[in-house]
């Protein structure tokens, strides 16, 4: 199987900046997408970013702009760099992967989910 690890949620005031980890361990494969969705009190959950093996990205419009997205596939690795910090970011961020397995010659994928990190923007 195969886990995510996150890190660097925290509290920021309003403009500041967080950056967020997320390492994928594991018998992988290959790494098919990796992003984070994130959810807060009474609000749907949302895609935020997500990016491809390739580098090909996606965000939310809430976010385009202030966020960017990376990756270093060598160490199974993605990182979210988020600016200009507003209180409407405040929310539980979940690092997701969608991991491809080889199996007997065989490959399947199955979604991994994070932990969560709290990110708290303070007005």
């Amino acid at each position: 199987q195969a886990q995510l690890e996150e890190s660097g949620g925290g509290l920021v005031q309003a403009g500041g900046s967080l950056r967020l980890s997320c390492v994928a361990s594991g018998s992988i494969f290959s790494i098919k997408v990796m992003g984070w969705y994130r959810q807060a009190p009474g609000k749907q959950r949302e895609l935020v970013a997500g990016i491809t093996s390739g580098g090909s990205t996606k965000y939310a419009d809430s976010v385009k702009g202030r966020f960017t997205i990376s990756r270093d596939n060598a160490k199974n690795t993605v990182y979210l760099q988020m600016n200009s910090l507003k209180p409407e970011d405040t929310a539980v961020y979940y690092c997701y992967a969608d991991l491809t397995f080889d199996s007997g010659g065989y490959a399947y994928t199955s979604r991994y989910w994070g932990q969560g990190t709290q990110v708290t923007v303070s007005s």
